[in-house]
């Protein structure tokens, strides 16, 4: 079975509209040498990171496109470009695996034009990249749209956004502190020759510097530590549940800030944790089956309130609500693929429409964090905004930390920021 192939296809689909998350998994499945999957893996991850760098490089090498029935063909000279400049791969076997990979498509005609275009690239690679290298897009490995948003929202910023986004993301674990403190677990780590360092931010959170199997991890099976980014581990940290408060986390799936909510406070009266998708669902379910802790777990529109809520006002609401995760592209760089800039208007109208929806489930004085993993501005402060000058119980409570970026309202983290994903956290009392 080609590798090449396998990548080529996945990448195509991804080029039509699917997920990687979709899509990859059910080729590795078609693979049983873990070296193997690695590799496609790496591809794969790698093609979607660079993908409008490598098209640009691809249109210096092209008389003329591909016919879109050739997409499988294009895809696979991205595949081969790919690894001659990114990946340890022998260019000479890079090229010739990619080209043999033309016989999996039936396209024995391209074997030609693959072989002709990656060797002229192993013989122009420097001019070529002297020719883009004024172009935005080559530079940054981003659409336009991301490029021209980010440098009006953050002019100081926007470069180190983009150029984050192309890294690879870090291993970022929670320690239960009710089982370990983060110290001795380092230690534990330390005595599996696993290096691992203490995040700035935040007390539960460690980085490891190389990933490994979650299941080598000391105590995951029993609960002792669990995978979330640090960013991520800050909303149950600004929630600050108390003893016997009702808790409700909208839009829970898969369900790590739900234990970590517990982790901190398990003497809760109740946590209600809405998602409106069952399959995610059974990841909470499973997520707080090994930590040991319950939570009613509802499956509906968190918006639609008459159809699941009983009545009863809550403490404290966390909202993640749904968005474009442009905060975490560098760990789905799939995103910029799939994202469009109409979905940002779409994504801002459904985060107030929730916002609006929950605000009257909170008590009085109740706390609601409002949170997404988002850096556009439209689907934050510009929320936040609509929502405050409308609701005449609200009042924003300032959040005094050293992580992030003050904003006009709430705080902003940019990808790369204290070893953290993009995140966007507010904090919203009920008066």
């Amino acid at each position: 079975m080609n590798l090449r192939a396998l990548a080529a296809e996945v990448i195509s689909n991804v080029v039509e509209g699917a997920s990687l998350s979709e899509v990859l998994p059910l080729k590795l499945t078609e693979l049983k040498d873990s070296r193997d999957q690695a590799f496609l893996q790496a591809i794969c991850y790698g093609v979607c990171r660079w993908y409008f760098r490598l098209e640009t490089i691809l249109d210096h090498l092209l008389d003329k496109p591909l016919k879109a029935k050739d997409q499988d063909i294009h895809s696979l000279l991205l595949v081969g470009l790919y690894q001659l400049i990114e990946m340890r791969v022998p260019s000479h076997a890079a090229v010739a695996e990619t080209v043999e990979a033309a016989k999996s498509f039936k396209k024995i005609w391209a074997k030609g034009l693959i072989n002709a275009v990656l060797r002229n690239y192993q013989r122009h690679a420097a001019e070529i990249t002297q020719a883009i290298q004024e172009d935005s897009i080559a530079t940054y490995s981003h659409p336009d749209w991301i490029i021209d948003r980010l440098n009006t929202a953050w002019p100081d910023d926007w470069k180190d956004i983009l150029m984050a986004n192309n890294q690879h993301p870090p291993f970022t674990l929670r320690i239960n502190l009710e089982k370990n403190s983060r110290e001795h677990y380092i230690e534990l780590l330390a005595a599996q020759e696993i290096e691992a360092l203490a995040n700035s931010e935040i007390n539960t959170a460690i980085t490891v510097t190389k990933p490994v199997d979650v299941h080598e991890l000391p105590g995951f099976a029993d609960g002792d530590v669990s995978v979330q980014d640090a960013a991520a581990q800050l909303a149950a940290e600004l929630l600050a549940v108390e003893p016997k408060q009702r808790v409700l986390d909208a839009c829970a799936a898969p369900g790590g800030k739900t234990a970590h909510i517990l982790e901190l406070q398990p003497d809760v009266e109740a946590l209600i944790a809405v998602d409106c998708d069952e399959e995610r669902l059974d990841v909470v379910r499973e997520n707080l089956q090994r930590l040991k802790f319950t939570a009613e777990l509802i499956c509906a529109d968190a918006g639609d309130t008459d159809e699941w809520w009983d009545g009863k006002l809550f403490d404290r609401i966390l909202l993640d609500a749904p968005c474009s995760a442009s905060g975490v592209i560098r760990r789905h760089p799939d995103i910029k693929l799939l994202r469009r800039p109409e979905d940002i208007t779409h994504m801002a109208k459904e985060q107030l429409r929730l916002l609006t929806a929950l605000w009257p489930l909170l008590k009085p004085n109740g706390l609601l964090v409002y949170a997404t993993c988002s850096v556009f501005p439209e689907e934050n402060v510009r929320v936040l905004s609509s929502f405050l000058a409308k609701t005449s119980d609200v009042r924003e409570e300032k959040i005094k930390a050293t992580w992030g970026k003050e904003c006009v309202i709430g705080r902003q983290i940019f990808p790369g920021m204290h070893g953290m994903d993009g995140f966007y956290f507010a904090c919203l009392r009920k008066c």
